[in-house]
């Protein structure tokens, strides 16, 4: 007797569309439940290992939550490893049907090390005042070790089947809390972002109906990982509440074979798939021409979760143009976990809209004005636009003194609308600082309009301020990668002991050599470059590769990076030893 093979879930739903109308995610589900649609698992060569209908992922989710309403009270938080799987989504839907407030947390392999993983997930477990957490058997270890001081239970995914079942549902109504999603760790405290009922299945709305407009052909692809808003909203909730099937490969599958991501949407006529700028970047990179693709059905290839950088896209639609991919499916975006996720998107077909600009000019006035034929190459500085403001929902630039900008006037993105969370998971503090009594979010994120799009210049902690110029890191750290041989990886750039213009300006460049004549002539050749193109004085270093610490989803945390260098915790490869600033009184 032969075993039938293993078949993904379908396209069509075999049911009406519906764009997130509903008023909570179990309301959703049992929508979806009844379509033909679901959750695809796929291996890292491309092979299906799980397919996951909704109709089975609600059943699997209302029996779990019977175990858990007996095994925790109502709002008690739960802690769930979010590596990609049928059981994380299982026990993240099964907390909506229970009443229980799910965290999803990150996995070691992305915060530079064991003891760092630890002091995070303690840090988090502290702040959201866990009733348990729910992990694989393989991460049991780590985890308790982590926890063993909070008196926190680490339950594997398996024994969370064995908990006593009870016989009641205690669902969360349109009033209740959906989950704590933490942000990124780009600083020391990670803060609980609170996600509600409403602001979820607001944000769902404003992506699946008016930002992609998702249709009945659409299909989803996706190897972000579950414990990042883009992931975890964009290709788990959002897809469910408009009934659409995702085919995954895990993160760390993409990292390794990103070729695979490309295979899937090919293979299986993928038409909407995201991934911050550095994912394209990588496929450039790792492309053998050892394959056939068709990527004609990738309608919108989205860009979110970090600066959106338009040469390495440029490069991958020259890359893999002839294989069907259209530039103008490239789809700009801007948001950010305390909008839940989204907040605007480019126009359907637009493409990349770029905006260059003179930097001289921006960095003494913080105006946009558009380089000329005079304006030198170095000082030159092209953008994205990130597109419009979804629906329901409105954008501000402002002026440190709270004053509203007008057209290319650079200032603080401030946004209001149902999407908002209402703040931090008991953090007052932080709540008070970022959300006003009038329900306006400041982002933290420096921008400015051209012609009603968002066009996002950069983190306004991250500026560097000298000699009463502007200077953005990723202008350093930019110029660095373009000028650098090869054999070199991710540079961070940050200002570090003293105060004022007594500070030193550091560039930190990964290397994948050692050979001292080859670090030489890298030395050499970013010197020269960051001399010419930056105009301002900086000390590079050359690293080894993985030095640098990246976020949850990706990103470079300049934070935690200059403190690694700060505490001799950085290998200078050009003498091979430790590398440590002492502070000045000032600084």
């Amino acid at each position: 007797m032969t075993t039938a093979p293993l078949l993904p879930t379908a396209t069509l739903r075999g049911k009406p569309i519906r764009h997130s109308d509903f008023k909570t995610l179990c309301e959703g589900l049992e929508y979806a439940a009844t379509c033909d649609t679901g959750l695809n698992f796929f291996d890292g060569k491309g092979t299906l290992v799980t397919a996951l209908p909704y109709s089975e992922l609600r059943d699997r989710a209302i029996k779990t939550a019977k175990r858990l309403v007996e095994f925790a009270p109502k709002n008690a938080r739960i802690g769930i490893a979010a590596v990609t799987s049928p059981q994380f989504a299982e026990l993240f839907f099964a907390c909506q049907y229970a009443g229980l407030v799910p965290a999803p947390l990150p996995l070691p392999v992305t915060l530079g090390g064991r003891s760092s993983y630890e002091r995070q997930l303690q840090r988090m477990a502290d702040t959201g005042d866990f009733h348990a957490l729910f992990a694989p058997a393989s991460m049991e270890g780590i985890m308790t070790s982590a926890l063993n001081d909070l008196n926190v239970p680490v339950i594997t995914f398996e024994d969370v089947e064995t908990l006593p079942m009870g016989s009641s549902l205690r669902e969360h109504d349109e009033k209740g809390l959906c989950y704590i999603q933490y942000s990124s760790g780009s600083s020391s405290a990670p803060k609980g972002i609170l996600g509600t009922q409403k602001s979820v299945t607001a944000n769902c709305r404003g992506i699946t109906r008016d930002g992609l407009t998702v249709l009945e052909q659409d299909r989803a692809t996706s190897w972000l990982p579950m414990y990042h808003d883009m992931g975890l909203i964009g290709f788990m909730i959002a897809p469910m509440m408009s009934q659409l099937t995702v085919d995954y490969i895990d993160p760390n599958d993409f990292t390794r074979r990103p070729m695979t991501w490309l295979q899937l949407i090919s293979d299986h006529r993928g038409t909407l798939s995201f991934s911050p700028t550095f994912g394209y970047e990588l496929c450039v990179r790792r492309w053998r021409a050892d394959r056939e693709l068709d990527l004609s059905s990738w309608r919108a290839a989205g860009i979110g979760g970090d600066m959106v950088r338009p040469e390495p896209l440029t490069e991958f639609s020259d890359t893999f143009g002839s294989m069907g991919f259209a530039e103008t499916a490239f789809t700009p975006s801007y948001g950010l976990a305390e909008t839940t996720l989204a907040a605007t998107f480019a126009p359907r077909g637009q493409g990349l809209k770029k905006h260059t600009i003179d930097m001289g000019r921006y960095e003494r006035t913080s105006e946009a004005v558009e380089a000329t034929e005079l304006t030198p190459a170095e000082q030159q500085r092209t953008f994205v636009a990130c597109g419009t403001v979804l629906p329901e929902h409105e954008i501000e630039i402002r002026d440190f003194d709270g004053n509203v900008l007008g057209e290319k006037k650079v200032g603080q993105v401030c946004l209001r609308g149902p999407s908002v969370s209402p703040g931090y998971f008991r953090n007052q503090q932080a709540t008070e600082a970022s959300f006003s009594k009038e329900g306006w979010l400041n982002t933290g994120d420096l921008g400015y309009w051209l012609e009603n799009q968002l066009v996002v210049t950069g983190r306004f902690k991250d500026l560097i301020l000298w000699h009463g110029r502007n200077i953005w890191p990723q202008d350093i750290e930019w110029a660095a990668q373009a000028a650098a041989p090869h054999r070199c990886g991710r540079a961070c750039a940050f200002a570090s002991g003293g105060a004022g213009d007594e500070k030193q300006i550091m560039l930190l460049l990964e290397c994948r050599t050692r050979d001292a004549e080859l670090l030489d002539e890298i030395y050499s050749v970013v010197t020269a470059a960051i001399r010419l193109e930056v105009g301002v004085p900086v000390k590079l270093m050359l690293v080894p590769r993985s030095t640098m610490v990246v976020t949850s989803s990706g990103k470079l945390s300049r934070a935690r990076v200059k403190d690694k260098f700060e505490t001799g915790q950085i290998i200078d490869l050009l003498d091979e030893k430790p590398m440590k600033i002492v502070k000045s009184d000032a600084g």
